[in-house]
């Protein structure tokens, strides 16, 4: 049979065309969202420092919130160092044997945990148990409307919600990044010395004579970067949140793979500006 006439025959674009489209699409999202954690971190940062100065910030809610967030973490971060440790001290161990570098084994092992492992630990634990748990509280608040409730009475949630959770999380990695630190490079002398390889002189001079104080630094540097990232990631995913329960595991999720690709390119980031603007030294 023929096609009746008036009939208009709409045909379907090519699927590259609508691929495209697609991927145009989510472009252009991810800059919105984007540029709206840019402007709620700056956001968070600007009433953090107006208000500690004007004497009208929410320590109760700060203090609350850190508490919170050493709750959350605090288990976990020991039980991940540990292992981290250990894997670290093994590694170096082996291969400062095949090559016979025995002796500098401390060196290796203490400035690869205080430089790397614990700022990553530290920001994994960020970005997982503190920013999905952030992000679940919020976005409970969202759905339930009280988000909304309190900018009808005329009330800033950044100012109310997200600044004292920024604070409070840039102190939590800061003081968890030193925990990270502390229990892996005392697991890595264990192994190391514990296990006969090394003596516990030669150990410790070896560290003492490469490490410098701009390592402790670099590390607590980022823990308190990726504290901030991880907790305006947490935030604005949760205040975004639509949908009831399904809308708040949604952003939960998002939340987490977010943190962590942020932060790990982050981390890349600043280790090599550092190594570019930083001399080694010598011993």
């Amino acid at each position: 049979m023929g096609l009746q006439e008036g009939v208009t025959v709409r045909r379907r674009p090519p699927r590259s065309a609508a691929l495209a489209r697609s991927a145009h699409g989510k472009f252009w999202g991810g800059v919105d969202t984007f540029g709206a954690m840019v402007i709620l971190g700056l956001g968070a940062l600007r009433h953090l420092a107006t208000d500690i100065v004007l004497r009208r910030f929410s320590w109760r809610e700060y203090f609350d919130q850190a508490w919170f967030m050493t709750r959350v973490a605090f288990l976990p971060t020991v039980l991940v160092a540990i292992p981290f440790g250990i894997i670290i001290a093994i590694q170096v161990g082996a291969v400062a044997s095949q090559i016979g570098a025995v002796s500098f084994t401390g060196a290796v092992n203490g400035i690869g945990i205080l430089r790397q492992a614990a700022p990553l630990v530290t920001s994994l634990l960020m970005a997982g148990a503190v920013g999905s748990a952030v992000c679940a509280q919020l976005g409970a608040q969202t759905v339930r409307e009280e988000v909304d409730a309190m900018r009808v009475m005329g009330l800033d949630p950044v100012q109310r919600i997200v600044a004292p959770r920024v604070a409070a999380a840039m102190t939590v990695g800061f003081l968890l990044n030193i925990v990270v630190a502390a229990t892996a490079m005392l697991t890595g002398y264990i192994i190391n010395v514990g296990g006969g390889s090394v003596s516990s002189g030669a150990y410790l001079s070896s560290f003492i004579a490469f490490a410098q104080p701009t390592d402790l630094i670099l590390a607590e540097g980022k823990a308190v970067i990726f504290g901030f990232l991880a907790m305006v990631i947490a935030a604005y995913k949760g205040l975004t949140a639509s949908g009831g329960p399904k809308g708040v595991a949604d952003a939960v999720n998002q939340c987490v793979v977010i943190a962590v690709i942020v932060l790990a390119v982050v981390n890349v980031a600043i280790t090599q500006g550092y190594v570019m603007l930083v001399p080694a030294r010598i011993a």
